[in-house]
């Protein structure tokens, strides 16, 4: 899939109107912008900080609030020691503030309530976020179709969305969530743990992934190993 529109994306003014912690490092920021066209779960955006001396910096955040036409979107970002962004938001960034902005990006990356299922999601630590978008707007649009979400982090403290993936898993009858955390006497995403997912599951229309580019890879490689056609899987990658 091509991006869904292929008109130039403007920079827009965002306001921040809502801050809140999600774990010990992440935290949610919930946005009101007037973006120019419709906003698919899955995608991301850019933004653009601007120092008083003229010197810029830019990241790509995935959206993961469900899309609702009411010009706000969420993100999810992770507080990183050295992160020129990431840190401004966890340091520095107070409701009421503008951001720059852009988006939304992405085409091959998108879930839209036509495409069906089953949905097999698996994130790798913050790469759940746009999967998380996925999930709520399936759960809003096409609650019937079956969706199984394997998420790997190293521990519960890191479970991005914890009480939220917790009460859907228990509350609605075509979800599931297979948790794995990788500090807790657990183990990477394994054959074993791929074939469980498919067996709960049964055959998925689509597989998406998402996370850094070791999880992202290993997990491709395994769903192909196990049979999955190619074209079926989609993949999001960040990190070296």
């Amino acid at each position: 899939m091509t991006d869904p529109d292929p008109r130039p994306l403007p920079w827009q003014t965002a306001t921040l109107t809502a801050i809140r912690p999600i774990t010990q490092r992440v935290k949610s920021y919930r946005f009101q912008v007037g973006f120019d066209r419709p906003v698919l779960a899955g995608q991301h955006v850019d933004v653009r900080l601007t120092a008083p001396d003229g010197y810029q910096a830019q990241r790509s955040y995935s959206i993961a609030s469900a899309p609702a036409g009411d010009g706000t979107i969420e993100l999810m970002i992770e507080g990183l020691p050295d992160g020129e962004v990431s840190g401004f938001f966890d340091a520095v960034a107070e409701i009421g503030d503008t951001i720059e902005l852009r988006g939304p990006i992405g085409g091959a990356f998108v879930w839209r309530p036509e495409d069906g299922g089953p949905l097999l999601l698996a994130g790798g630590g913050s790469g759940v976020v746009p999967l998380l978008a996925m999930l709520r707007h399936r759960a809003a649009a096409a609650p019937g179709v079956p969706a199984l979400l394997l998420y790997s982090v190293r521990e519960a403290s890191e479970v991005i969305a914890a009480e939220e993936l917790a009460v859907r898993a228990r509350d609605e009858p075509h979800f599931q969530l297979m948790l794995n955390l990788t500090r807790a006497g657990g183990r990477r995403v394994d054959a074993a743990m791929i074939a469980e997912a498919l067996e709960r599951l049964g055959p998925p229309r689509h597989a998406y992934l998402c996370g850094g580019n070791p999880f992202v890879g290993a997990v491709a490689d395994l769903l192909l190993d196990a049979g999955l056609d190619p074209a079926r899987v989609h993949t999001e990658r960040f990190g070296g």
